[in-house]
């Protein structure tokens, strides 16, 4: 039996019960109430996102407006796409360029949808001559018929029913802008009817314009070299998932020898470290160069050719190497228990391999969540009617002085002939808040991120108790494999879900989700005060950040443990909490080394895994490893990197699928076996469960029945 010094300050051992046989089947609803209250704010999640679609209209971030507040390609707009401005120049010295494009109302210039973007140059000439001479109809507003109209050149220009100059253009979300690298005619803009058309002006500011959007030939690069390769991807990322499963595998067989290695290899290399600091240390005390004869600095290149600093690194590599020795010496003995454990985790996983893909269900679930919070969001920030406001392109022109700027209009009945002042414009400058729903729109803008955060916690915690419960089944029987129930992962789904601990799971996951939301508000106001040179304020934040990230991880780790207990015992979110964490405290040694050589051989094998996949992508990539066979030759890429970016990501996903898989199991074996060593003697009556790997460790056996 496990010797505790102080039993009471934990909680007492578990005691032995007959009828336990592993996971309880005759089990009852826990945390109704928390699971209530799931029910109710998922259904006011769904209204959220019900009204939120009712009011919010996301082609204003996908497709422009005109000058009208009507979008491209869109009733009588149809076939029309792009939006083309008459005057860029206007959107440059009124507004921000990147605003500007995102928001096609904010540039105080007209525009009007068109099938397509300019291909020519044209501008005004001296001679203008008739209007269905010098203008493109498709390139005029719809009320002016360039054949019929009365209307000179020069009216037509300065209403802005056509644009006094086009420039060849391509399209960019949905925008004409002009082409890169564009030669411009001499003749251009030379005694332009615009006052501000110079050549230079013109150049200047679509060359800004071209420099803001830049990225635009990137992304096209980008995607076509994902094009080229997204096969490639495809086969190294099954690289990475084989890889993952014959790692799992093979740790029942090497989880010894590699964790002896991976100890041993740490040592090898801190003992290198101390000899490369004291070879650092000697040459310098021999050349003199001493503290004491440099200025007090910051400049780490100085500080490293002092004989004081590599002193330093020789202590503290020698007290890590000392302390790691004394751990190995005192703690060996669980270390192999955390050896044997390893291992009979890659067991159970072989008993039910079903468990390896219930990731992809907790994926999926991730991925809704995800997808919901994103349309919701996207819904609420597109809610509210547009308001437009008259504006003047010069305040110093005839008749203009008493234009009221906050004075609304409507686009689509706006007539500028109506007004003396001959620059006015109706344009937009916000959308509707008034109303209860528009004034509450950052409210259920926070519901959603909570909401997105409650659900996402649920899905990790709902992962972890089925996981629980599956591999808890299979140490608790004890007759391996036949004892083992059919459909682990499915009953204990069931179980988990369907049936008995919603509410527990949603507890866990709220309080979860409480810290994690004061940590984004402590972010967001370290974000506010980061310029304040109050120093204290500067240093509560930090204390405060580093408290709440603590508090996090603890939270995490007590989680994690108490929806063990309630996948075997069922019994409610606190309980299990506190048992979970009276168990560990009692064994605090074991749950520090199991923790830790676990950590450090998932680590191996992500590094195994990431690393790999990523060198072997990287040579193939790079043209480095090359395929003459024309169908399976090396891909001619842009930027090699970005599949290479993209595989080491994918296996790192994958990795840590199938890695949190094994790592449920470990912690669930562990915490089982604790109870087994509270629980039993091996006498007849209380056999222990646990393998005989681990009895001949603990030099412990089961008594045979007398017949």
């Amino acid at each position: 039996m496990v010797k505790v010094k102080d039993a009471g300050t934990y909680g007492d051992p578990a005691k032995y019960d007959p009828t336990f046989r592993g996971p309880i089947k005759n089990r009852s609803c826990t945390d109704i109430i928390c699971c209530f209250l799931f029910m109710v704010f998922i259904i006011g999640y769904m209204i959220v996102g019900i009204v939120a679609w009712i009011y919010g209209d996301p082609r204003q971030v996908i497709y422009p407006r005109n000058s009208s507040g009507m979008y491209c390609d869109f009733g009588q707009n149809k076939g029309k796409p792009y939006l083309l401005y008459f005057d860029l120049l206007k959107c440059i010295v009124g507004t921000n360029v990147m605003a500007s494009a995102l928001n096609g109302m904010q540039c105080p210039t007209t525009q009007i949808c068109v099938a397509s973007c300019p291909e020519n140059f044209t501008w005004i000439t001296p001679m203008f001559g008739k209007p269905n001479e010098v203008f493109n109809q498709m390139f005029c507003q719809p009320q002016i018929n360039l054949s019929t109209t009365t209307m000179s050149v020069q009216d037509i220009a300065k209403e802005e029913l056509c644009p006094p100059f086009t420039i060849p253009s391509r399209p960019f979300f949905n925008r004409c802008f002009p082409k890169s690298n564009l030669v411009y005619p001499l003749e251009f803009t030379t005694n332009n009817i615009m006052d501000n058309a110079t050549k230079e002006n013109i150049t200047g500011a679509f060359n800004a314009i071209v420099k803001s959007f830049d990225f635009q030939h990137v992304g096209k690069k980008i995607f076509q070299d994902f094009a080229l390769s997204w096969y490639w991807i495809a086969v190294a990322l099954g690289i990475a998932m084989l890889v993952s499963f014959l790692f799992l595998i093979l740790l029942r067989f090497i989880a010894g020898i590699l964790v002896w290695v991976l100890i041993i290899g740490l040592l090898g290399v801190l003992a290198y470290g101390i000899y490369h600091c004291y070879k650092e240390y000697d040459t310098l005390k021999k050349e003199g160069q001493s503290i004491k004869d440099i200025q007090i600095t910051t400049n780490l290149t100085v500080l490293i050719q002092v004989q004081e600093t590599w002193l330093a690194f020789l202590i503290i590599l020698a007290v890590v190497e000392g302390m790691l020795l004394l751990i190995l010496l005192f703690l060996r003995k669980r270390i192999v228990i955390a050896i044997a454990l390893i291992k009979e985790a890659s067991k159970a996983i072989g008993q039910m391999m079903s468990a390896l893909f219930y990731p992809l269900i907790t994926f999926v679930l991730l991925i809704i969540c995800v997808a919901y919070w994103g349309m919701t969001a996207l819904y609420l920030a597109t809610s509210g009617e547009p308001l437009f406001r008259l504006t003047t392109l010069n305040s110093s022109a005839p008749n203009c002085s008493d234009i009221d700027g906050n004075q609304t209009c409507d686009p689509i009945t706006f007539n500028i002939t109506a007004y003396a002042c001959k620059e006015v414009r109706c344009i937009f400058y916000k959308y509707n808040t008034d109303g209860l729903y528009q004034r509450n729109l950052f409210n259920l803008q926070i519901y959603n991120i909570f909401g997105f955060l409650w659900c996402i916690n649920f899905v990790i915690a709902l992962g972890q108790c089925v996981l629980a419960g599956a591999f808890a089944s299979y140490y608790w029987a004890f007759n391996k494999p036949k004892d083992i129930p059919c459909f682990p992962v499915a009953g204990a789904f069931m179980r988990t879900l369907s049936r008995y601990h919603t509410g527990s799971l949603a507890f866990g996951a709220l309080i979860l989700t409480i810290v994690q939301m004061i940590r984004m508000v402590l972010e967001y106001l370290d974000h506010k005060v980061k310029d304040s040179h109050n120093a204290f304020a500067r240093f509560l934040m930090c204390c405060l950040k580093c408290c709440f990230w603590c508090l996090e991880k603890f939270i995490k780790f007590l989680n994690r443990n108490a929806y063990i207990m309630i996948a075997v015992y069922g019994k409610n979110f606190c309980t299990s909490a506190k048992n979970a964490f009276s168990l560990l405290m009692r064994n605090i040694l074991r749950v520090v080394i199991l923790d830790k050589v676990t950590d450090l051989l998932l680590f191996f094998g992500k590094l195994l895994v990431v690393g790999g996949v990523g060198v072997l992508a990287f040579f193939f990539f790079s043209g480095r490893i090359p395929i003459d066979d024309d169908k399976f030759k090396n891909p001619t890429l842009n930027y090699y990197w970005i599949p290479i970016l993209t595989v080491v990501l994918g296996s790192y996903m994958i990795a840590q699928g199938f890695f949190s898989v094994y790592n449920m199991c470990v912690d669930t074996l562990f915490l089982c076996f604790l109870e087994d060593l509270e629980r039993n003697d091996g006498s007849e009556q209380k056999p222990y469960y646990m393998p005989k790997s681990l009895m001949s460790i603990l030099n412990k056996n089961n008594k045979l029945p007398k017949s």
